[in-house]
């Protein structure tokens, strides 16, 4: 199990602190596909480069721990750490099928890790790097191209094929879909979960696609303004979506052959730099009252395995 506890992350601005996470607990299963979705500035990428602590030179963890087999990584020594990054802990970045090598061929950028963490020779690593190539369903003659002779599809192939050719036991996935036309991004996402199954890989999927993260997702948290505002099984926040947030995700996506009202959420995120006490959501919320100014995002547990951070529910 990964725990993350009190974690608060800023980034240091002209005008401030950004704060991009601010106390976030969560609890991740290992073996499940865990999915953490929030709009653009949500924090959500920041989570996952706070995993493999490769953030940015002015963000600053402040306080908070994640716990990972039994350690917690944000302690480890860097000299430690390298030995979890790329190795235990993999990441598929944002846009990383346009990062790949142009003078590289696909096979050598593939078996790259295994030369770094695991001192293998480069015929050794090759030889590795073919069969995750053709795992990921590449064709064999894809190892001698160069990434400008693949399409979209087959880069982000390649990718995932690099992220996984260490056998790590997490793998996080950032906005592995974008700029993929819709098929392809079924076929990425059908992937990443017979590789999940396969390998019982804890996967971290970070998307703004709620839609995309339930076909494959086991649990799902939903994040706005650097905070956890609702954590449940994929079919309880599907169903039975309880913060006004959430829910007004879940009206903005339209229903092939339904007859619904697509309606979005009024109004603008609030700025991260210094903000206000209280649910970040509330100059958007149509149920917002006095209490929610004064909110300490304490969890309200709805149902079992299924938590909302909202003041309309429990004490």
């Amino acid at each position: 199990m990964i725990e993350i506890k009190n974690l608060i992350v800023k980034y240091k601005a002209e005008k401030g602190f950004v704060h991009a996470i601010d106390n976030i607990n969560l609890k991740i299963d290992d073996g499940v596909i865990f999915g953490l979705v929030g709009e653009s500035g949500s924090g959500k990428t920041t989570l996952g480069l706070t995993f493999l602590r490769i953030l940015p030179k002015n963000a600053i963890i402040e306080s908070g721990e994640i716990i990972f087999s039994g350690i917690n990584i944000l302690n480890l020594p860097e000299n430690e750490m390298i030995k979890y990054r790329g190795k235990k802990i993999s990441m598929i970045f944002q846009g990383a099928m346009n990062s790949l090598n142009p003078v590289v061929n696909i096979e050598k950028q593939v078996a790259e890790p295994l030369i770094y963490h695991d001192n293998l020779s480069l015929d050794e690593a090759l030889k590795i790097a073919r069969e995750k190539l053709k795992m990921v369903g590449l064709p064999e003659n894809v190892g001698k191209s160069y990434p400008h002779q693949l399409s979209g599809g087959m880069k982000q192939r390649v990718v995932i094929a690099m992220a996984i050719i260490t056998n790590p036991e997490v793998l996080i996935a950032d906005e592995p879909t974008t700029a993929l036309d819709v098929v392809t991004q079924d076929r990425v996402m059908k992937l990443i979960k017979s590789l999940q199954r396969e390998y019982n890989l804890t996967t971290i999927l970070i998307s703004h696609d709620l839609p995309i993260v339930s076909e494959v997702a086991d649990r799902i948290a939903i994040m706005y303004g650097g905070k956890i505002i609702e954590v449940g099984e994929y079919y309880q926040i599907l169903k039975n979506a309880k913060h006004p947030y959430t829910i007004g995700l879940l009206s903005s996506i339209p229903e092939p052959g339904s007859t619904k009202e697509i309606k979005g959420i009024p109004g603008e995120p609030i700025s991260l730099v210094n903000p206000p006490p209280g649910c970040r959501f509330y100059n958007r919320c149509q149920f917002a009252s006095d209490k929610c100014k004064t909110y300490d995002y304490s969890p309200k547990m709805v149902e079992e395995k299924h938590e909302v951070y909202c003041t309309l529910y429990g004490e």
